[in-house]
């Protein structure tokens, strides 16, 4: 089956402030950064590939203007950075509306041959990076009274698959990290959801993982085909918008593999 068509922009985001973390490329996270901006809003995207990031930023801002949008690197391992591109938000556009944060680290080892190093930098760039990132712009918005921030989970912190121990770990961490944060976060006018995505394929993805693997994830589909990044970053400006006021706390599966 082939995708549908891309969608216009309907000004669902018009004049809030995005931060997107990696950002840069053709995955979910660029994919983001453009529709943010098609949306209405303006964007700061960061990376820890600097060429990559500057390549990115340098396209849209010749698309969308310089005026709204921004790139910063950043590892969301390093509390400094992490810290630093929020500040930049506020510096270079006043205020902080939505946080995204993309940014994780796969692999692929059998538990009992999986170093300790594996697991804890799988974790750390996918837990504990979206629990920094989180934090760092709660503690923002809770003092302005509102904001949105979407993670982005997997379906794989709900099934098992082989060889994504401390992938699948991280994902579900990711899921009760969502859930437990926006029960916190609901007094201060905060809302925080997770996407849940299967397969969104990119050029990058194309590189790091066997064609058995994308061949048997797509035919798990039940519309036996893959997700675009675009599509996914739909879902993600819909938690970000006013359209879904009353939610938060929730993993929204895109992905008909839902357990």
């Amino acid at each position: 089956m082939t995708p549908p068509p891309y969608v216009p922009g309907h000004g669902l985001l018009r004049d809030r402030v995005v931060v997107i973390t990696a950002a840069a490329g053709a995955g979910i996270g660029g994919a983001t950064a453009r529709r943010c901006l098609e949306e209405g809003a303006a964007v700061l995207v960061s990376d820890t590939h600097e060429r990559r990031l500057a390549a990115s930023a340098a396209e849209l801002e010749k698309e969308f203007g310089a005026d709204r949008v921004a790139a910063r690197v950043c590892d969301v391992t390093v509390e400094e950075q992490v810290q630093a591109l929020y500040a930049l938000a506020l510096e270079r556009f006043g205020r902080l509306d939505v946080a995204v944060n993309n940014a994780g680290l796969g692999g692929t080892a059998d538990l009992a041959d999986m170093t300790d190093e594996q697991w804890t930098r799988v974790l750390d760039v996918t837990l504990n990076g979206t629990m920094r990132c989180t934090r760092a712009a709660l503690r923002i918005m809770r003092g302005r009274g509102g904001g949105v921030i979407v993670n982005n989970a997997s379906v794989i912190g709900w099934r098992a698959q082989r060889g994504q121990s401390h992938y699948a770990a991280a994902k579900a961490g990711v899921m009760a990290l969502t859930r437990c944060a926006a029960l916190e976060a609901a007094e201060h006018g905060v809302r925080i959801n997770a996407v849940s995505p299967s397969l969104a394929m990119h050029p990058h993805l194309v590189k790091v993982t066997s064609r058995e693997l994308l061949e048997e994830l797509t035919r798990r589909e039940a519309q036996g085909r893959y997700a675009e990044p675009w599509e996914v970053a739909n879902v993600i400006v819909f938690l970000a918008s006013d359209y879904s006021s009353y939610m938060t706390g929730e993993v929204v599966s895109v992905s008909s593999q839902h357990p």
